[in-house]
């Protein structure tokens, strides 16, 4: 037959089934480095058996303190310094682990743990704040350089573009230059064509023929020529030249 002792039912009911948080001191450790610091943590637990927490250990909320401070030197022994400050997550799931294996012959259960803070030496806070400083000069010093490199860059390209468009600038007008005159000779050498033709269906005489030698050579001249040589049988054509023109006025139909 169960027996209910008021004595225990009196100080499970006083105590508080609810979220606990526990904020300890900081606690000095030691790095694997030989570096020495405070580490402050807290603790979140909930009571899960009343009775285990009033008789399992005795002044569990110290006893809680004890094992947390002893399971943090452990664990920070083991790491250096550098390690320490960027592995949080890593040593609050450590703790969590072993705390909540040892509390609960105590009728607690560790949600999680929270390393609060995490100071180290004066010394090694100023040098670390130098290193920041200088990191942060060091990558403002690289962002300059990368952007009056791509400064440079950007009017090197645009040089270069205005280079190709002046470029192409010449190119078309000298195209469309040396094809005005390829269109300039075709047409001049279509009217000649044209006149050999039309001369050609006109059937001109010898005189005629001779007569357009002779002008030929004279536009040959230009008038800057000093001296022409005129083939044997068109010198004899200069005499004639009158009598020729006569002749081809009486050819003339008069008005």
């Amino acid at each position: 037959m169960h027996v209910k002792i008021p004595f225990i039912d009196k100080i499970s009911k006083k105590v508080s089934l609810k979220e606990q948080v526990i904020d300890f001191p900081p606690q000095p450790v030691i790095t694997r480095d030989n570096v020495t610091m405070q580490i402050d943590t807290v603790v979140y637990f909930e009571i899960t058996d009343p009775k285990l927490y009033t008789y399992g250990v005795e002044r569990p909320l110290s006893a809680i303190e004890n094992l947390t401070a002893t399971t943090l030197r452990n664990i920070i022994g083991d790491l250096e310094l550098d390690n320490t400050l960027t592995s949080r997550d890593t040593i609050n799931g450590k703790i969590r682990v072993i705390l909540d294996e040892a509390t609960d012959a105590w009728g607690i259960k560790v949600i999680r743990v929270e390393l609060k803070n995490i100071l180290p030496p004066r010394e090694i806070q100023d040098a670390m704040e130098k290193q920041m400083k200088a990191e942060r000069e060091r990558r403002a010093r690289i962002l300059d350089a990368e952007g009056e490199k791509r400064s440079q860059i950007l009017v090197a390209e645009g040089m270069k573009e205005s280079a190709i468009l002046k470029a192409d600038a010449v190119k078309e007008q000298k195209i469309r230059e040396a094809q005005g005159e390829a269109e300039a000779i075709l047409t001049v050498q279509k009217a000649n064509a044209d006149a050999l033709k039309m001369l050609n269906e006109a059937a001109p005489t010898d005189r005629i023929i001779q007569l357009k030698s002779l002008e030929a050579f004279g536009k040959a001249a230009d008038g800057k020529a000093t001296k022409i040589i005129i083939p044997s049988d068109i010198q004899g054509l200069a005499g004639n030249v009158t009598a020729i023109k006569e002749l081809w006025k009486d050819d003339v139909p008069k008005a």
